[in-house]
Formats: structure tokens, sequence, C-alpha cells
């Protein structure tokens, strides 16, 4: 019951701020229609209990799942099939992400079907699979993340000179909103799993981290595709 409370708590600070401004604006500056102005409250209740369900769920399922999947890799044995598993299972967590599926179905709407929101979303989940075996192997391989990320961001710099410049924009929106409810708590639970049973090789802190990488994936992705698309 208290994890409850405390959700709904973190909750309702959360939204509290957004409904407040746009309350004061309503009845300040923008007037909105009294239909919409309803719509809006409504929806501000839905993304409540919303977030609750969700939040509550992710308790619950994703983080000890995550964690004891992660705990339970490295006991196979073979490195290849860990890292191998590690990019699938990044690659489902991002598809079912819902941030990623607004911005392709954003793109989609802006670019006139000429980027398909199923590429996109597809291109982003690639990335971020790819990136969480990278991260993985890290782990393993006791590699410090200094050089991932500066190899990571280095690369990005680079592409985005080949790359259309409306793709860019694109690209970086995505590393942005991989950072979502559902991709970061099971990627982290997921890191610290792995890190947990690799104690003897490396601390099980090395199980953060997977997120900047995570993130870095589908940027460098989306510039793919965007040169793909020249």
């Amino acid at each position: 019951m208290d994890n409850i409370k405390d959700t709904v708590q973190e909750v309702v600070m959360a939204i509290l701020p957004i409904t407040a401004v746009v309350l004061i604006l309503q009845f300040t500056v923008i007037w909105l229609p009294t239909e919409m102005f309803l719509q809006f409250l409504i929806g501000v209740a839905m993304v409540g209990l919303g977030l609750i369900l969700f939040l509550i769920g992710v308790d619950i399922g994703l983080l000890p799942v995550g964690e004891l999947i992660g705990s339970a890799l490295p006991r196979i044995g073979k490195a290849g099939l860990v890292i191998l598993l590690s990019v699938v299972l990044g690659i489902v967590a991002t598809i079912a992400e819902p941030d990623v599926r607004v911005l392709g179905s954003q793109v989609d709407m802006v670019s006139d079907g000429a980027i398909p929101k199923s590429i996109l979303i597809y291109t982003v989940a690639l990335g971020v699979g790819i990136s969480v075996g990278l991260a993985v192997l890290r782990i393993i391989l006791s590699i410090s993340i200094v050089y991932l990320l500066f190899g990571g961001y280095a690369l990005v710099f680079l592409l985005s000179f080949f790359t259309p410049s409306e793709f860019v924009p694109i690209a970086l929106d995505s590393g942005g909103v991989t950072t979502g409810p559902m991709t970061v708590p099971f990627i982290l639970a997921l890191g610290v799993g792995v890190a947990s049973v690799l104690s003897s090789k490396t601390s099980s802190t090395d199980g953060f981290g997977l997120v900047a990488l995570s993130s870095i994936g589908p940027v460098i992705a989306v510039l793919l595709l965007g040169v793909i698309y020249v």
C-alpha cells in the first residue's frame, strides 16, 4: 500500500504544475472553448490514472523481471548468446515504448509518408538493441564507458555532415524518446542484473550507463537511415 501511495503522490506532483499553468492561462489569456477545456481536464484525469497504473506495473513486473533476466543471462556461459539476447530484448522493449511510437507517428504525418512510421520505429529499435548489446559487452570485458561514449558521439557528429539536414533533428529526438517509461526501467534492471552476476570481474555500478549508450544507438541508426534515403 505504501508503494501505491508513493506512486500516486509522484504522479500528482508530476502533472500538477502543467495543469495549474493551463488553468491560469485559460482564465487569463487563452480562453479555450468550453468543450476543448473539458477535454483537457478529462485528458489530465486519464493521463494521471494511466501513469499510476503504468508505474505500479513497472514496479511489480518490469523491474523484477528485467533484473532476473539480467542475472540469468550470464549463467548461460556463452558471451555471444548473452549479447544476442540482450540485443533482442533491447529491440522488443523499444518497439513497445510509447514515446517512440508518438515520434514515428509525428514524423510520418509531417513528412507525408516519406518516412513511414514503421521504418522509423524499427530503425530506432535496432539502434537501441545494438547499443544494449555493446553495453553488455562492455560489462563483460570491463571496458570504460568513456571510450564508448566518446566514440559514439564522434560518430554522430561525423554522420551529421553526410545526412540530409531534415534527418538530423529527427535523429537527435529519437535518442530522447528511447529514455521513456518502458525502455529505461527494463534496460537499467537488465544492466544491474548482469553486473551483479559479474561482480567478480567488474563493479556493480557498471550496470549503469546503459541508458546513455542506448540513447546514442538510435541517433546513429536514424542518421544512417538518412544517408540511405539520399
